[in-house]
């Protein structure tokens, strides 16, 4: 980067990203921090062509427990690849100040050249704590502009102060708290190793606590010298707490007297111990239903979109490999990875919204007492409820959970929430093998109860596997709720639509790739060898002897109506021909081969060769099994759940302990390209989506041996 470089720094929620985006418009970059997930987003500033702002991670302080808080801390005082800003822009909530403050003093204190940005002074001023930025700015002893990021009041002000700041850089802060002298002497101690009083109580405040593992970028000297100071650590943050309360107190105009804000009186009904629960299970299931079933129009609209171009490929090129790997494999594996950006929208647009109108913080707040119990954060319930849509959006949206561990035990579990992919299978199985209209009890569906079934049990295993991790691999405490409860506003809708537009751009271009590239792989594997030994059966010979047959029966025929007839049955004897073809075809290309070599590993469960060819192909996508058996049993590959043809031939070659044992796979495999894509994107290595796909994997193959296995020995079949 070159020319002076601007970074906003500020708390989650205290309009940061608006303000970026004001002072950007729309030319921004978002990538990574190099070898972590953490996003970066930089842009030139629209009022100034050699200035570059970079968005940092909203955190409320630089302690380090966190990667977004550790990038923070780096990029401020240039400890990654890219050089030190040169300048640093805080923005401050004017109506939680004392909470901002603290970030604030803990930048000051780094002593780079810094400004504040004083935010939301409506806000503050509605609540009847309006603040004074001239006497705010007198105690910090740095530049203060009071704005309405939202509305745009005070950004000429602001940008004004930025060119100023530039062009003559603030002093930096002097510290005007201390210790007492023994204190004081060990933090000067460590001063001299760290080069700054700043980072020396960075340090100790936050590495004296903190495993460095979790740390992207420190150095090994610091945190040793920091260890030997632990006891300092809470004198530290609870004197910088004391100076924060003081200087708001000392800021804050309260001679209108404060009010009733509209926040709390919205809280007393939406965090009462009833009706808020009330509330909360309405507004999950709004989210629930939009994933599951508002994205289904826009879904089938791209599958058809995209069937439409398969049809004008398949019509414009002649017949042949790259006719088939442009229709099945290029054009299949794009529809593969647009067909769930519907869903990704839908989930992040009511992130967005709940985020920025501050409910999002109140749904955590009401459901961490359940997912507590089971060792994670409240912020863990909103990802882990889209499951049961989609995992891949559901994946992307553990971003808001901060602990790394937590996040991470979030997304290797939600796969196991039963997507609505399953739902096609399920449907399949239950249809073929069980005596699905029966009732039990004269009320309940023998169907209905084993859908119900499987949705219960996909609870059962994502929370006993979610405390398994949370108490072996990735052990770490509850942890604790601390939440900052914002004010309600109202969302911006060009940020809100901004992040969605983000959110869907780096899962095309990030999980999008590894879809794709996987999508061809299958479609080789199906399709090759092209020319397979048919062991005696020729697909050409044999539609010789049908058209031949066909011309001497017309040529016997003594009517219109026994011609149509014939013409009649000879188009069905095509079609069973074609299908057979394609059976022969898919039995004996490198997928059913290592199909065959699957059964002596899956016999075990119940399956052969055909149902391990469809556990392959559904590798791509689990709803893939239903088309892949229509072509193993020669019912056609556009069969769907619902075809009879489909459900007769499973039924006369497998059993209901069978389709048990196969719905306890499907409920339990990991069987997406598209998640493991996602996981990859998500943790930044290959190393947690193979374990997910080993663990998973496993998990399923023991479950469904009891379930066969012992089904056999209790006597059934």
């Amino acid at each position: 980067m070159t020319g002076a470089v601007v970074a906003l720094a500020g708390n989650p929620n205290s309009g940061k990203t608006t303000l970026f985006n004001k002072l950007t418009g729309l030319s921004q970059r978002v990538g990574n921090y190099p070898g972590i997930t953490v996003e970066r987003r930089l842009a030139r500033a629209n009022f100034g062509e050699d200035i570059v702002l970079v968005d940092l991670p909203g955190t409320y302080s630089l302690a380090a427990q966190s990667k977004d808080e550790a990038i923070a801390f780096e990029v401020i005082t240039g400890r990654t690849d890219d050089p030190a800003p040169t300048l640093t822009v805080i923005v401050v909530d004017a109506s939680n100040l004392d909470r901002n403050l603290y970030l604030a003093l803990s930048i000051l204190e780094l002593g780079r050249p810094c400004l504040v940005a004083l935010n939301m002074t409506d806000a503050a001023k509605e609540a009847g704590r309006p603040v004074d930025a001239d006497r705010l700015a007198e105690q910090l002893g740095v530049p203060v502009v009071p704005i309405v990021a939202k509305k745009g009041e005070g950004i000429d002000r602001l940008t004004a102060a930025i060119q100023s700041a530039l062009a003559d850089l603030p002093a930096p802060y002097a510290r005007a708290w201390r210790l007492d002298d023994g204190e004081e002497a060990k933090i000067a101690a460590l001063a001299e190793k760290a080069g700054h009083d700043g980072i020396a109580l960075w340090a100790i405040a936050s590495l004296a606590t903190t495993s460095p593992a979790d740390v992207p970028v420190v150095e090994a000297q610091l945190v040793a010298a920091a260890r030997e100071h632990v006891a300092l650590a809470d004198a530290i943050i609870e004197k910088r707490y004391e100076v924060a309360s003081a200087l708001a107190v000392a800021s804050i105009d309260r001679g209108a007297g404060e009010a009733t804000s509209r926040s709390d009186r919205i809280d007393a009904v939406l965090l009462h111990p009833v009706l808020g629960i009330f509330a909360f299970v309405g507004v999950m299931a709004i989210v629930f239903q939009s994933i599951f079933a508002w994205a289904e129009p826009l879904m089938d609209l791209i599958e058809a979109g995209v069937g439409a171009v398969q049809g004008l490929v398949t019509e414009t090129l002649p017949e042949g490999a790259i006719r088939d790997l442009l229709v099945d494999g290029v054009v299949g594996g794009v529809g593969n990875v647009i067909v769930f950006v519907p869903q990704i929208a839908i989930l992040f647009l009511f992130i967005a919204v709940l985020e920025d109108s501050g409910y999002l913080a109140r749904a955590a707040f009401i459901s961490d007492r359940l997912m507590a119990r089971v060792g994670l954060h409240g912020r863990a319930f909103v990802p882990l409820m889209s499951g049961f849509a989609c995992a891949v959006p559901a994946i992307m949206a553990a971003r808001s959970i901060e602990s790394p561990k937590d996040r991470l035990v979030t997304i290797l579990v939600t796969p196991l929430i039963s997507c609505s992919a399953r739902l096609p299978v399920y449907i399949l199985i239950i249809s073929a093998l069980f005596a699905s209209d029966e009732t039990i009890l004269g009320v309940f569906s023998v169907g209905g109860l084993l859908m119900l079934l499987m949705y219960f049990l996909s609870v059962v295993f994502t929370v006993g596997v979610a405390f398994a991790f949370k108490r072996t691999m990735l052990k770490s405490p509850t942890p604790p709720l601390v939440l900052e409860l914002p004010p309600y506003r109202a969302p911006e809708p060009m940020a809100v639509a901004r992040r969605v537009y983000e959110r869907c751009k780096v899962f095309i271009r990030d999980a999008g790739t590894i879809i794709l590239a996987c999508s061809i792989v299958l479609w080789a594997l199906v399709y090759f060898p092209r020319e397979p030994d048919m062991e005696g059966f020729s697909p050409y010979a044999e539609a010789v002897k049908l058209r031949d047959a066909t011309k001497a029966a017309m040529f016997t025929a003594r009517t219109q109506k026994q011609r149509a007839e014939i013409q009649e049955r000879s188009e069905r004897a095509f079609e069973r021909l074609r299908q057979r073809s394609a059976e022969k075809r898919l039995e004996k290309s490198y997928a059913g081969r290592i199909g065959h070599a699957m059964e002596p590993v899956i016999a075990p469960l119940g399956y052969d060769w055909k149902i391990g060819i469809g556990l392959l192909a559904s590798f791509a996508a689990r709803e893939v099994f239903v088309s892949t058996m229509g072509l193993v049993f020669g019912a056609g590959e556009d069969v769907d759940e619902e075809d009879a043809t489909l459900r007769d031939r499973i039924a006369s070659e497998y059993t209901p302990l069978v389709g048990l044992s196969l719905m306890i796979f499907f409920l339990l495999a990991a069987q997406c390209m598209s998640t493991i894509a996602v996981v990859k994107r998500e943790t930044g290595s290959w190393r947690w989506p193979i374990f997910m796909l080993v663990y998973m994997n496993v998990l399923a193959w023991i479950a469904a041996l009891i379930v066969f296995q012992g089904g056999k020995l209790l006597g059934f079949t």
